[in-house]
């Protein structure tokens, strides 16, 4: 099983939904780098259940107990680990899960390649519930990020077809990005927000849920961060992206828009600003030529599913049996992941652009 991610900057994300606690160790952070405490519990507070109708409604305070690595607030050069304890247990709500996978849930595959041994409870180290240690990484990848110039912010962009506005791919707003990286559900059109909750709600009388997408922009890269082939700045967002529980699928810049146009719609013209930079007329390419920084904003979007546990009755197999079976999810689940989605979105990006400032020598 690997849960390990990073090559300069390392993080290893470790427990379950129903374990006694979750956590990470972080290495490769250098020393002397001071923590906002308050700004890490703004982040996990905008991931943390229990708060919005749209969420589950499992009640966790999501307060992470560093271990080690952080001396007087200040970061030691040294591995930093962090637990998060899980205060809301109900592993009872599962039980049945062993014998009777959920539909679009993992319960079946990690049962054959475990050997049965997997942990069911709230999906175990399948869960959701593992992006908080993600996102609390993010939270102190966010500080550093933003003392070498470097913002990232994201916004609910599309809930059961209810669309935001998109970000300005080109000249995105300072504060705009400041106002949406402390929210929960961040939208840049109030009236789109009121809309996605409205067809959440409907899905969630249903016995039902809705999936959406989460558009994510990252400011102040210097040109020159990644490279071609495999080490690409697609590839080091992709892989922590897909690390995301029910993230299907991700696009940059103009994304599957491009494949519909002409080579001299998509081409992003160059031209030297008033400050003497090299920028582009457009953005279409996301920020990113030949898997390296070419000093745009870079510009991705992550589908999320719906939320495979919902409470209606679904087909499933008996596992003891090998028979047809029927099965009603209990327990509390979200009606949408994608609000919540959206600050692991941006830890994820977070934790990408630093490993790429690290690339190229800008840490």
């Amino acid at each position: 099983m690997s849960s390990s991610w990073g090559e300069r900057m390392k993080i290893s994300i470790f427990g379950g939904s129903h374990t006694e606690a979750i956590g990470v160790n972080i290495e490769g952070l250098p020393a002397g780098e001071a923590i906002d405490w308050q700004e890490v519990l703004a982040q996990m507070a905008r991931r943390a259940p229990g708060q919005d109708p749209t969420a589950t409604t499992r009640k966790e305070a999501d307060q992470p107990r560093i271990l080690c690595g952080l001396l007087e607030g200040v970061t030691t050069g040294a591995p930093l680990c962090a637990i998060i304890e899980n205060s809301n247990q109900r592993p009872k709500d599962y039980s049945q899960l062993k014998v009777l996978p959920r539909p679009g849930h993992a319960d079946y595959t990690a049962f054959v390649k475990y050997g049965g041994h997997n942990d069911v409870r709230g999906g175990g180290h399948f869960s959701g519930r593992l992006t908080a240690p993600l996102v609390f990484a993010g939270a102190l990848a966010r500080q550093l990020l933003a003392r070498r110039g470097v913002a990232v912010a994201s916004h609910v962009a599309a809930v059961a077809g209810i669309k935001d506005q998109p970000f300005d791919p080109v000249n995105p707003s300072p504060a705009l990005l400041e106002r949406l990286s402390r929210e929960y559900f961040p939208v840049i059109d109030p009236a789109a927000k009121e809309a996605m909750r409205a067809e959440i709600e409907r899905a969630r009388m249903d016995r039902d849920s809705v999936g959406g997408l989460v558009e994510c922009v990252i400011t102040g890269m210097p040109v020159g961060a990644g490279s071609p082939m495999f080490g690409g700045v697609e590839n080091k967002i992709a892989s922590l992206v897909f690390g995301i529980p029910a993230a299907k699928g991700l696009e940059f810049g103009a994304g599957f828009g491009a494949a519909e146009l002409r080579g001299s719609q998509n081409n992003d013209p160059f031209y030297v600003d008033e400050s003497g930079q090299i920028r582009t007329r457009n953005n279409r390419a996301g920020g990113i030529l030949g898997g390296i920084t070419n000093g745009m904003p870079l510009v991705f979007r992550a589908a999320f599913k719906p939320t495979p546990s919902i409470s209606r009755e679904q087909d499933t197999v008996d596992l003891r049996t090998g028979t047809d079976s029927k099965l009603v999810v209990t327990g509390r689940h979200d009606p949408c992941i994608v609000p919540r989605a959206a600050a692991a979105v941006e830890a994820a990006a977070c934790l990408a652009a630093l490993e790429l400032l690290g690339d190229c020598g800008k840490l």
